[in-house]
């Protein structure tokens, strides 16, 4: 009962804030509805960011990762620190400048109209296929372990859990998208996100304590003393993120995530002026650092608790989380703390909504469809895409939930590499080369989906018999397609150099403590990875996959 009581009472404190402060804000035109009217201060950018990337995909799926490959995991979140500082120095400054409201029509700009629809059909691929429906796979996992849903429910039948459960947070998730626009799911994160902050950092603590038996400091000795590699932040070649590839394809897909992801940099592009902007990114990625505190040690926690106790393991990797969260919070804070998740899962659900809607309607319903399209069709059109998404999603949730049983963060991150590359490397040759042509981001973009997808997806990240980790192809795919770029635009160059164009919809006046603040986000995350490996070693990858199939091996030999 307790647990219910809190779960609503902050459920609906957020909501009444969210309706508080939106409620007068214009709806009606594409720039207040998509946008918030570029009115967000740093800190509500800051916050935006942080809990629309913080969802369960991250609490669960990265924390399930941790359970199975230990520190290492920590790549994600740290190392994407560093594609963040360059958000803040590189692109945003170059899409304050031209007033966007969409990255597909920063790429017309640079480009033109084609590269435009293109590129907003291949971004509402990746959000359709590849964020929505793990949003909610991942939320609904962790719903149905904290509320004991079977119970509730009265089957043990997994698809009908998840089918319930996805359903009722793409519903209520649509309903800050569709109704609120950016403006409320914003300011809900931000609400969001100091409870999930509290929440996200008891875990660990109480974790360490529950380990030590009533002392946090033991469990900390127990951590450090036992199983030290499994604190370790580099890899060996058989560990599921070898170092390597930090400097190759972890570095290029954290970088297209933060940088050029349109869920993502859409808050951004709702700052007030280029100085708020810079400070809110910044913000995000300074929060990033801690992100190991809450988003990896709680899985190597929950791994101690499983190999070393007599409590018996949770049922796979992906349900170490709300198993550690069961184990030590009591009832009325675990109604807290899953608000606070529910509240997450929205967070990311809605924003990726709106985004998408804003892809649909600003670039496919405005572009080609009627280009005659007033504001107030344009929004109505965006938020009916939205409320058909919401079913769609819950769909593909149901059917990729067979293939996640090797851990639901790496199918994503599988997936995301088909799409998200080619997207990176137009937008990156687009900035670097003034002389780069649309014909060649279309080539670009065909012979990135179709390099993916045949040597990574269907060959097995195999090039030409060369097996390779899928980080790494990655990386050979975007070498292989700036130089195909590069040498289409000397056969075929843009008629005349590219000069980008001050719309002066915002202030760009960068703040000045920028990249000073860059350049110490950057030392501290090499601090950090120099720091855990100089002393705990590189980290075993075959131990610990030995480890994870003593304790889980009817999942080992799913894998298989």
């Amino acid at each position: 009962m307790a647990t219910a009581l809190s779960f609503i009472f902050f459920t609906g404190l957020v909501a009444v804030v969210s309706w508080w402060k939106t409620h007068n804000d214009d709806q009606e035109s594409s720039t207040g509805y998509f946008l918030a009217g570029r009115s967000l201060s740093w800190f509500v950018v800051g916050g935006s960011l942080l809990l629309t990337n913080l969802s369960t995909e991250q609490l669960v799926g990265l924390n399930g990762g941790a359970y199975r490959n230990g520190m290492i995991v920590m790549a994600w979140e740290v190392w994407s620190a560093l594609a963040i500082v360059l958000m803040a120095v590189v692109f945003l400054p170059r899409y304050l400048k031209s007033g966007i409201t969409t990255i597909p029509e920063f790429l017309e700009l640079r480009y033109n109209s084609k590269t435009r629809t293109f590129t907003s059909v291949i971004f509402l691929a990746s959000i359709i296929l590849n964020v929505l429906p793990f949003v909610l796979l991942t939320g609904a996992e962790f719903m149905i372990s904290v509320f004991d849903v079977p119970s509730i429910l009265g089957t043990d039948s997994k698809p009908v859990n998840l089918a319930v459960v996805c359903s009722v947070l793409a519903l209520v998730g649509g309903c800050y998208a569709v109704f609120g626009g950016l403006k409320a799911v914003a300011v809900s994160d931000t609400v969001n996100g100091v409870g999930l902050v509290i929440g996200g950092l008891l875990i660990p603590i109480l974790g360490l304590n529950f380990i030590g038996n009533g002392d946090m400091l033991a469990g900390v000795s127990l951590l450090t003393e036992t199983y030290p590699e499994r604190l370790s932040s580099l890899g060996d070649r058989a560990a599921d993120i070898p170092w390597e590839t930090l400097l190759t394809g972890m570095t290029l897909i954290t970088t297209y995530y933060w940088c050029t992801n349109q869920g993502i940099v859409q808050r951004t592009l709702a700052s007030k002026n280029l100085a708020e902007g810079q400070k809110g990114v910044l913000f995000a990625a300074v929060m990033k650092l801690a992100g190991p505190l809450y988003l990896v040690l709680p899985g190597i926690i929950a791994w101690h608790i499983a190999f070393g106790t007599d409590q018996a393991p949770p049922a796979n990797a992906d349900a170490a989380y709300g198993y550690l969260v069961n184990l030590v919070l009591p009832g009325w804070a675990v109604g807290f703390f899953a608000a606070a998740i529910f509240g997450a899962i929205l967070s990311s659900f809605n924003s990726f909504l709106n985004s998408g809607s804003a892809l649909f309607s600003l670039d496919l319903y405005r572009g080609e469809i009627n280009k005659e399209a007033t504001d107030e069709q344009v929004v109505r059109m965006g938020k009916r895409f939205g409320v058909v998404m919401i079913p769609v999603s819950v769909v593909l949730a149901l059917v990729l939930s067979p293939f996640a049983e090797s851990g639901l963060f790496n199918l994503m991150k599988s997936i995301a590499a088909v799409l998200n590359v080619p997207l990176l490397a137009i937008v990156f040759v687009g900035i670097v080369s003034r002389r780069a042509s649309a014909s060649a981001a279309h080539a670009a973009l065909l012979g990135g989906i179709v390099f993916q997808s045949v040597f990574g997806i269907a060959m097995g990240n195999s090039l030409f018999g060369l097996q390779m980790h899928w980080l790494h192809l990655a990386a050979v795919n975007f070498s292989f397609l700036v130089l195909l770029m590069l040498v289409i635009s000397v056969v075929q160059p843009r008629g005349e150099a590219y000069q980008q164009k001050y719309s002066e919809d915002v202030d760009i006046t960068p703040w000045k403590l920028a990249k000073p603040v860059g350049a110490l986000i950057i030392v501290l995350i090499a601090m950090m990875y120099v720091g855990f490996a100089w002393q705990f070693g590189i980290t075993p990858g075959e131990q610990l996959a030995a480890e994870y199939e003593q304790l889980h091996p009817a999942a080992a030999v799913a894998v298989e």
